[in-house]
């Protein structure tokens, strides 16, 4: 069995939290069969490019003439989703520069830390890659509104020696490596998927998240479309009950990325930019017509056009898109959205400004000219732009002290304009 030499394995371990014991066996095997790979060099993170679009900014025109600059001084947090956070990245760092008095802090910690973070009113908005349950709302003081800001790709990302750089995976397939079934490179089903490649004599070793996930959420939604075992067995969620075998937690998606980046035979999901920016090889899947596709901002767009187009789109916004049917779609696809109470009195310590900012923000990610503009040079594909209009119909139900907070922003002057 192939896994994880004693300097990443420990990192697994100390990630892995209470799972660590349940993980400990396999991973002494592995690392007594240690064979890995050195950790790829960090890549240089490229300054995106504006997109250039033509098309008149969708959404409510009062919204839109609210200025995007600012004199306030405040301070904005966030945390969650791990999946978007190399999008947030770079949306905390042009809006701070944008608007220097107004601090966005954003915590990389997890679908369901960024769940749980709003529900107990530690943060001022959460991010989830899953909608939140019945439950969870539930629990939480008031009504949380999902405002959409990407679309993204979760994609199979594998690690094996003198291997093509785009193996395939039939739906069958996918599903029996991740349910334990298919446990070595050079199973039959593998072979018929990728005719022509001599696989080797090798264990497969699974990497997963290891905390709650909306990634994992994705995941496991596409495994359920495509498995009625998984369905039933392991079922859909931020945190899963994995299979017993050779499967190694990782915490968020730069874990998962770690742990295939160096081990020889290994396998995981991750976000396609994670994918992309450590170098790793990603898998054609079949999808829902039958065709073996690569993840692109084009399958992925692909994935929610149909549901669009239908009128199926929710007016909440908390859409689910894998195994969407459609040629070229991505059939792991999915939103990722920040969570905001819809009376933000709710939050401890708020005031009108602080309101104002937190909607300023969320209206400049939903901007063409804005956030959005920084979705495709990122990998993540871009609002369509009837979901932009659904997001501005729910951020006009935001409301502070009883007043709907874009109202008091109405008569405001940016401050080039008023100076």
């Amino acid at each position: 069995m192939t896994g994880g030499c004693p300097g990443n394995g420990q990192q697994i371990m100390r990630r892995a939290g209470p799972l660590a014991a349940l993980i400990m066996p396999v991973l002494l095997l592995v690392l007594a069969a240690c064979e890995t790979d050195p950790a790829p060099e960090p890549t240089p993170f490229p300054t995106p490019p504006p997109i250039n679009d033509d098309l008149p900014p969708p959404g409510d025109e009062q919204l839109n003439a609210i200025p995007r600059t600012t004199d306030a001084r405040v301070s904005i947090t966030g945390a969650g989703a791990t999946f978007p956070n190399v999008l947030y990245s770079v949306w905390v760092d042009e809006y701070n520069q944008l608007n220097r008095g107004v601090r966005i802090n954003y915590q990389s910690v997890g679908s369901g830390a960024g769940i749980r973070s709003i529900i107990d009113r530690t943060v001022d908005f959460g991010a989830t890659d899953g909608p939140m349950d019945d439950e969870q709302k539930a629990e939480a003081p008031g009504r949380i509104i999902h405002i959409p800001a990407a679309m993204g790709a979760v994609v199979p990302s594998y690690h094996l020696r003198d291997a093509p750089d785009s193996l395939r995976f039939s739906q069958e397939t996918i599903a029996g490596i991740f349910l334990g079934q298919v446990t070595r490179w050079d199973d039959p089903r593998i072979a018929a998927d990728n005719p022509g490649v001599d696989f080797p004599d090798r264990d497969i070793a699974v990497c997963h998240r290891s905390d709650g996930a909306g990634t994992t959420f994705i995941w496991a939604d596409f495994m359920a479309a495509i498995s009625d075992e998984w369905a039933e067995t392991i079922g859909v969620g931020t945190s899963l009950r994995w299979p017993r075998g050779a499967f190694l937690g990782g915490n968020g998606n730069e874990g998962v990325a770690a742990c295939i980046s160096q081990i020889n035979g290994a396998i995981g999901y991750v976000e396609i930019a994670y994918a992309i920016q450590n170098d790793l090889n990603v898998a054609l899947l079949e999808n829902f017509d039958g065709n073996f596709v690569e993840p692109s901002l084009e399958a992925v767009t692909a994935a929610a056009t149909g549901l669009i187009k239908a009128g199926e789109f929710p007016a909440d916004m908390e859409a689910r898109i894998v195994n969407a049917p459609g040629p070229d779609a991505w059939p792991a696809a999915g939103f990722t959205w920040m969570l905001v109470y819809e009376e933000l009195d709710l939050l401890g310590g708020m005031t009108l400004t602080r309101a104002q900012e937190l909607v300023r923000y969320l209206l400049w990610t939903l901007d063409r000219d804005g956030g959005q503009r920084y979705t495709i040079p990122l990998d993540y594909a871009p609002l369509d732009r009837a979901v932009i209009e659904l997001a501005h119909d729910a951020i006009k139900t935001i409301t502070f002290d009883g007043q709907p907070v874009w109202e008091t922003m109405l008569n405001e002057q940016s401050p080039a304009t008023s100076q």
